[in-house]
């Protein structure tokens, strides 16, 4: 565990890091889009602070804070982290299951203001991936394979999954033709709604049994996720949270203030056998089309064109990637698995705290870019 001293000393040797100025924050929040079409770019660095308090401790807290167990050379390296903290132990654990690493603290009873701080580091970059151009990438393993296209808990494969996924790709042959038409797909026929808690619950089956595909990037992106699985083909999501505004303009896509405790977003993964893992993030398509200012565009509208072409095969590399697990299960506490891990998470002799009411389970999740 690392002491406030350890923390401070850190500190200091961040002290010569340039942090991104407010000033930023404002002037990406209010800019005019431009054309939506990020490329390879630098890499830039992030730091992201996460304080958990937990107001009204009963019996004994225990509490996981998700930290990047996610790495892809091509666009994301996770970093250091360390913490302060009043609890009995805190430890980095991995749910061997789902792969999944979280800071796991356990307070003892009796202690009357549990918290934490936790900060992280991580070097990102945009991302993109030219589908003109076949490559020769590396070939996934069995155990690779196989994880990224077995269901899940939330993300069956087979039953009205399937059936969906069967019809969408009716008539196309070639793996790129199949994605894409499932891409179009979910940007054609789904919803982004505002009334969604939190990013949705991810649960595709119910969603497509509903008839109404309304959700938010959990749902989404789960649901573009699970109709490619059923084709045998490699997905994945990938959960984190956005840290800075789009360098693009766009409000929707990016983070605008320094705190983004609520700034949570999964983003989507496919591997395609001859290009590699490829990005793709149909939710946020639909998000631009809901909240892009002045709002409700059409999905003809030029802001929400650019970014349906971008958002297949690229993304923008303002973003703090956490892992792609499903089904996880919290080390130390005997409750059911969650369907992902993306928020602060805590138990009392009450049981589960809400982790998406921060202002009862208290949490601040703040983040600045810094030089390295």
């Amino acid at each position: 565990m690392t002491t406030r001293r350890d923390l401070l000393k850190a500190g200091a040797l961040v002290s010569a890091a340039a942090f991104v100025p407010r000033a930023a924050f404002a002037q990406g929040s209010t800019a005019e889009p431009r054309v939506f079409a990020p490329a390879v770019g630098n890499w830039r660095s992030f730091q992201i602070t996460t304080t958990v308090e937990i107001l009204k401790p009963a019996g004994q807290v225990q509490a996981w804070l998700p930290v990047a167990s996610f790495s892809n050379p091509d666009w994301f390296r996770p970093g250091a982290n360390s913490w302060t903290t009043n609890a009995r132990t805190a430890k980095l654990v991995r749910d061997p299951h789902s792969g999944a690493d979280m800071l796991h603290l356990v307070w003892a009873e009796g202690e009357t203001a549990p918290k934490v701080d936790l900060v992280s580091r991580a070097t990102t970059r945009d991302w993109s991936v030219d589908l003109s151009r076949p490559a020769k990438p590396a070939a996934l393993s069995a155990e690779e394979r196989h994880r990224n296209t077995a269901a899940t808990d939330l993300i069956p494969t087979d039953g009205i999954v399937k059936a969906t996924s069967d019809k969408i790709v009716a008539g196309k042959a070639a793996e790129l033709e199949k994605v894409r038409a499932i891409f179009e797909w979910i940007v054609e026929n789904t919803y982004r709604n505002a009334a969604t808690r939190g990013c949705g619950i991810g649960d595709i089956a119910a969603l497509l049994k509903s008839g109404d595909l309304g959700g938010k990037c959990a749902d989404l992106n789960a649901l573009f996720v699970g109709l490619v699985r059923a084709q045998g083909i490699p997905a994945r999501d990938v959960y984190g949270l956005r840290v800075v505004p789009s360098r693009f303009g766009y409000k929707s896509l990016g983070a605008n203030s320094e705190v983004v405790t609520k700034a949570q977003h999964c983003r989507a993964e496919v591997y395609l056998s001859e290009f590699g893992w490829t990005p793709m993030d149909p939710a946020d398509v639909r998000k631009v089309v809901l909240e892009e200012p002045p709002g409700k565009l059409a999905l003809d509208d030029p802001k929400v064109v650019a970014a349906r072409k971008a958002l297949f095969g690229a993304w923008e590399g303002n973003w703090f990637a956490y892992n792609t697990a499903h089904d996880v299960a919290l080390p130390g506490f005997e409750g059911p698995r969650l369907g992902f891990l993306m928020y602060p998470q805590a138990v009392s002799a009450g049981g589960p705290l809400d982790c998406l009411d921060p202002d009862t389970f208290k949490y601040t999740i703040r983040a600045a870019e810094i030089a390295v």
